[in-house]
């Protein structure tokens, strides 16, 4: 016997678009609903968009007027609207919708975390990152040197920067040293760096979205993922950031970190003016010195969360600091002592 005819509103797994079905119990709505949707009457069935419930014969009868369901088909299941969610999350096709839907919701919201929900992923849609040039995202250079006509080429000298700032501090501890032979040698070493860095154009690749994959820490859109605090294999947070996407992120970029694994203050550059001060310049393994300042051998790029601040306790490798040469000497003169 059919109970009180109701409206409700209706749509498939597929199909964003609502329907109007009125109806008196399950069976007339799958009737119904699967002749609309053409959709087979065999096996079909009926969740709560909401949470995805599946809606019995007795639930039905509980159920309010204009209910929003899915029709499902045999083997199809319905999570809830998370999954709309998802669905939407994972296209880029839909980002202009969600931001103004976000948009909407946000002016009229009330709850604090609900409002950081919604302008966090306001901020995270609003990206830019396929734009290249100042003409075409002048926004996003806003405070950026006139000098500077693409984002690739800040961001390329933003990276170049921030590697000549560790030979500066090799500097300062090279002026510090006062016996004029060893101060010598010093300078002998950290020109000849110096030299290193220029013809890698200060490894400013490393943030250029254009180098090749081998030579960048991002991907070719722009996103960077943080690697880790020194003594983990990866970030467990998962940080990651695309400075490419907005000024608002290139600004907040500058707060990652390039950090040494093994230490240039505390490690790396006491164990290298130690070497100097114990032998010849070019008995000293610069390579090795130059791979722990400057490159990714011994650098990670961390969110400034994963940034600790604490001793690392990592030495450096006694075996590289000498050239080999000098090393095969350096035991015969032991063996005959």
């Amino acid at each position: 016997m059919f109970g009180k005819i109701r409206p409700f509103k209706i749509r498939s797994l597929n199909d964003n678009k609502k329907y109007g079905v009125a109806a008196g119990d399950i069976k007339e709505l799958l009737k119904k609903g699967c002749n609309l949707l053409q959709l087979p009457l065999s096996g079909a069935h009926v969740c709560l968009y909401a949470d995805g419930t599946k809606v019995t014969k007795e639930f039905f009868v509980t159920l309010p007027e204009n209910t929003e369901l899915v029709l499902l088909g045999k083997s199809q299941t319905w999570g809830g609207a998370i999954c709309d969610v998802a669905r939407l999350l994972s296209s880029d096709s839909h980002a202009d919708d969600l931001i103004q839907v976000a948009k909407g919701l946000l002016s009229d919201e009330k709850s604090l975390k609900r409002q950081k929900i919604l302008s966090d992923l306001i901020r995270n849609l609003e990206d830019t990152s396929e734009l290249e040039s100042r003409d075409e995202d002048q926004d996003w250079f806003t405070g950026v040197a006139a000098r500077f006509k693409t984002k690739s080429a800040y961001l390329k000298d933003n990276c170049a920067s921030r590697i000549r700032s560790y030979k500066k501090e090799l500097d300062e501890a090279v002026r510090s040293e006062r016996r004029a032979q060893i101060r010598i040698k010093c300078l002998q070493a950290s020109e000849k760096l110096t030299q290193m860095l220029r013809s890698d154009k200060n490894i400013g690749c490393y943030f250029d979205r254009t180098q090749k994959e081998m030579q960048r820490l991002c991907t070719r859109e722009g996103w960077f993922t943080c690697q880790g605090s020194f003594d983990q294999a990866k970030c467990l947070s998962l940080h990651s950031i695309n400075p490419y996407g907005s000024r608002e992120r290139r600004i907040l970029f500058s707060t990652w970190n390039l950090d040494h694994r093994i230490e240039k203050k505390r490690s790396v550059i006491p164990a290298l003016l130690e070497a100097l001060h114990n032998h010849k310049c070019e008995d000293v393994n610069l390579d090795y010195f130059y791979r722990l300042l400057f490159t990714w051998d011994n650098l990670k790029l961390v969110h400034i969360v994963c940034h600790k601040k604490e001793a690392h306790n990592l030495q450096c490798d006694p075996q590289q600091i000498l050239k080999a040469d000098n090393k095969k000497r350096h035991r015969k003169k032991m063996r005959l002592k």
